[in-house]
């Protein structure tokens, strides 16, 4: 009982979220909401010896957000007050007894500033939609400065430059874009897609290869990355590496179109 008296405390940070939990639920009961807010902990540290010694406490400040599966997704707080970086999972109790609400940083300073960033990616999202690549980078830059690891701003800058035909500007993004793991998350996907298809079509062959090498080891086994990967070999000329990964592709999904109709076309080509 006293966790849940505790996760009502929490949930007044969250003004801009009415999302709740349905799970477990009767026709007479009230949906729990998920918690959503800042949240700030403390480190001690014991540093120096002897008289020296002294104890120094050390702040951090996250932005917590709870799953569908009833975890904790935490993200530390930037210098811009969004919370930035990659995203750990810990138990709503773990947050509950290690983590002290901000209620006052949440509704002054990270719920204006991610409502912001928001903001600006839309408006870059939808320039980059209208052919405007130009001030959708600018809109990206923006985004960007607030939070420079952000993966949609990174992708949408990205596919600016590759539009473009800028290869060495997308090319940087690329190698950012690449140590970056939640750019291969589920969210993601149809910006990973649109960036990978796009190296591709710009001869970008090798580092289409290798962003869609990165997903392989993060994702789950997923038939299309097989395929375009067999389908950059082919292109790069490279029949034997194309074949192999049409193969495993086929592997996965024996149905699938593509991969069928490129491994007839080989199969032709090789025989001949």
């Amino acid at each position: 009982m006293l966790v849940f008296e505790r996760v009502i405390c929490v949930l007044p940070f969250a003004p801009f979220t009415r999302t709740y939990h349905w799970k477990d639920m009767d026709k007479n009961s009230s949906p729990q909401p998920r918690i959503r807010g800042a949240f700030s902990t403390k480190i001690v540290q014991e540093i120096g010896t002897g008289t020296t010694k002294r104890k120094v406490i050390q702040s951090f400040l996250y932005y917590a957000e709870e799953t569908e599966t009833g975890e904790i997704e935490l993200r530390p707080l930037n210098e811009n007050d969004v919370p930035s970086g990659e995203a750990q999972l810990i138990s709503k109790e773990e947050l509950l007894e290690s983590f002290t609400p901000e209620l006052e940083l949440y509704t002054a300073k990270v719920f204006p500033a991610m409502k912001e960033l928001t903001r600006t990616l839309a408006k870059a999202d939808r320039q980059r939609q209208l052919g405007n690549t130009f001030t959708a980078e600018m809109e990206y830059g923006k985004a960007l400065n607030i939070d420079e690891d952000n993966i949609r701003a990174n992708f949408g800058i990205g596919l600016c430059y590759l539009t473009r035909k800028e290869d060495e500007k997308a090319a940087d993004i690329f190698k950012r874009l690449v140590k970056l793991d939640a750019a291969f998350e589920k969210q993601h996907k149809h910006l990973f897609n649109d960036f990978g298809i796009s190296l591709r079509k710009n001869m970008m062959f090798d580092e289409a290869v290798e962003f869609y090498t990165r997903a392989i080891v993060l994702t789950e086994e997923d038939e299309n990355i097989y395929f375009n990967i067999a389908r950059c070999y082919y292109e790069d000329g490279k029949r034997k590496d194309a074949m192999k990964f049409v193969e495993k592709c086929l592997s996965i999904n024996p149905e699938s179109v593509p991969a069928r109709k490129l491994k007839i076309h080989m199969s032709k080509k090789i025989s001949a």
